[in-house]
């Protein structure tokens, strides 16, 4: 997959970057895709929900009236949960919601997303980004030259290692997002509109590949 680089004033510097088709070229797998994206979501949940049970709320414990004898129903202590105050039957308990994937699972979903984002012609290529100090005004400009509509679509920057300036920059916009290429996970990539690699990280690509090859 053969791709332009552009310059941060979108136009093309007459440099183009040959993706690997192992990467971005194959049959996106959608059920590998689902079970990341909801791997994810689920470790982010805290899973600190808790309810008392009867053992718990306050009231005495002593029974409310004798068993036999009364025409009425059998009843126990205050703390029954079919009175009000009482405490709550198989409520929730603080636990994890993570489950295990595995780690080429998690590589073939990766890939999956990636193949999804280029079939979609959603991925933008641009040179490297350097800016001397943090201006959100001046980073909403770069993407607005490479015609990326901030205030509806989301995007995702992927850059080669952190960059200050550059997160700065891009924190206050709610439509985007930054991560280095090594952090970038499947429900980043589904979740974008755009995909705005720089120059060296795309790089990044081909030479891991090329090693693969070698090897």
């Amino acid at each position: 997959m053969q791709l332009d680089i552009l310059n941060i004033e979108g136009k093309k510097t007459g440099r183009t970057i040959e993706l690997p088709e192992e990467i971005f070229g194959v049959e996106p797998n959608n059920h590998v895709i689902y079970l990341a994206v909801k791997q994810y979501l689920a470790a982010q949940r805290q899973g600190t929900h808790k309810v008392k049970t009867r053992a718990e709320v306050k009231g005495a414990s002593r029974k409310l009236h004798k068993q036999k004898g009364t025409g009425g129903s059998r009843k126990g202590n205050i703390r029954n949960p079919l009175y009000k105050g009482g405490g709550t039957i198989f409520g929730p308990k603080p636990h994890s919601y993570d489950f295990k994937l595995n780690r080429k699972v998690k590589d073939v979903a990766k890939i999956s997303a990636l193949s999804t984002k280029a079939k979609e012609n959603s991925i933008i290529i641009v040179e490297d980004i350097n800016l001397d100090a943090p201006k959100t005004k001046q980073f909403q400009s770069i993407l607005k030259n490479l015609n990326i509509n901030v205030g509806g679509k989301k995007t995702l920057v992927v850059l080669p290692e952190y960059n200050d300036n550059v997160y700065l920059s891009l924190r206050n916009i709610p439509t985007v997002d930054g991560t280095v290429l090594s952090d970038v996970n499947t429900y980043e990539i589904m979740n974008s509109n755009y995909l705005v690699f720089t120059e060296s990280a795309a790089k990044i690509f081909t030479e891991e590949t090329a090693d693969i090859v070698e090897a």
